[in-house]
């Protein structure tokens, strides 16, 4: 059974065109053409619902390699020197040359590959990968209640993200720091909590954790002193 033109396909796929009568029924014992139809009508309907979408992460160069790629290949001597095509005419159901679909198909490709990059990013709603190059569990201080407690990570970014759990209520607020525990008195402060359960630190440049492993959580007073009040919540050593 001879197949519909792949150019026609496209065009009643986006509902340009109705279909005639014999294309109806064509499609009807056709599974090749029905298959490429129904193929063709996914990708109109994912480009209708991102139509609205903003700032879409680029294709990446490979695909317009093989777009270009694609339009040289598939165009005779003939056409390559034929005047520009208004898209538009295909309203007056004028012939279109031959590499008008493969072009089309490859843009297909382009829409999809966006689409599929932006719906993982959505779906996923963080970097694709996260390298943690250190870790910590947080345990309560004896005068701390038990039930306090939380986890630590250190991303390959410098990000250090914290989930803590049952603190004491402070009147002041509750700060992050790393410790050197071979040498009392040596830390570095890496920033508040922000009186949520989770929080997203910044390490400073150039701190050594093989040195500074040590976190720990203290209660500190709005004393206008950027030192370490001494009153320490959690303590846990970062393991890699």
């Amino acid at each position: 059974m001879q197949h519909l033109d792949p150019d026609r396909l496209v065009l009643l796929a986006l509902s340009e065109e109705l279909e005639e009568t014999t294309e109806s029924d064509h499609l009807e014992h056709c599974a090749g053409c029905r298959h490429e139809m129904q193929a063709l009508h996914d990708v109109a309907d994912i480009g209708s619902q991102t139509g609205e979408l903003r700032d879409l992460p680029a294709p990446p160069e490979h695909l317009w390699q093989a777009i270009e790629a694609e339009i040289a290949t598939a165009r005779t001597p003939a056409e390559q020197s034929a005047p520009v095509i208004d898209l538009t005419e295909h309203r007056e159901r004028r012939s279109r040359p031959r590499w008008l679909a493969p072009v089309l198909t490859a843009a297909a490709a382009a829409v999809l590959a966006v689409a599929g990059t932006l719906g993982f990013d959505r779906f996923t709603d963080r970097a694709p990968t996260e390298q943690v190059m250190a870790r910590a569990t947080l345990a309560p201080l004896e005068t701390v209640p038990p039930t306090a407690g939380g986890d630590v990570r250190v991303l390959s970014n410098g990000q250090l993200r914290i989930d803590v759990h049952n603190l004491p209520l402070t009147s002041g607020f509750h700060e992050v720091w790393l410790l050197d525990p071979d040498t009392p008195g040596r830390m570095v402060a890496v920033g508040n909590l922000p009186g949520t359960a989770d929080a997203v630190l910044t390490v400073p440049p150039g701190t050594d954790l093989s040195r500074y492993r040590l976190v720990d959580v203290s209660d500190e007073p709005h004393d206008g002193d950027a030192t370490h009040s001494g009153k320490s919540l959690l303590r846990g050593t970062l393991m890699k």
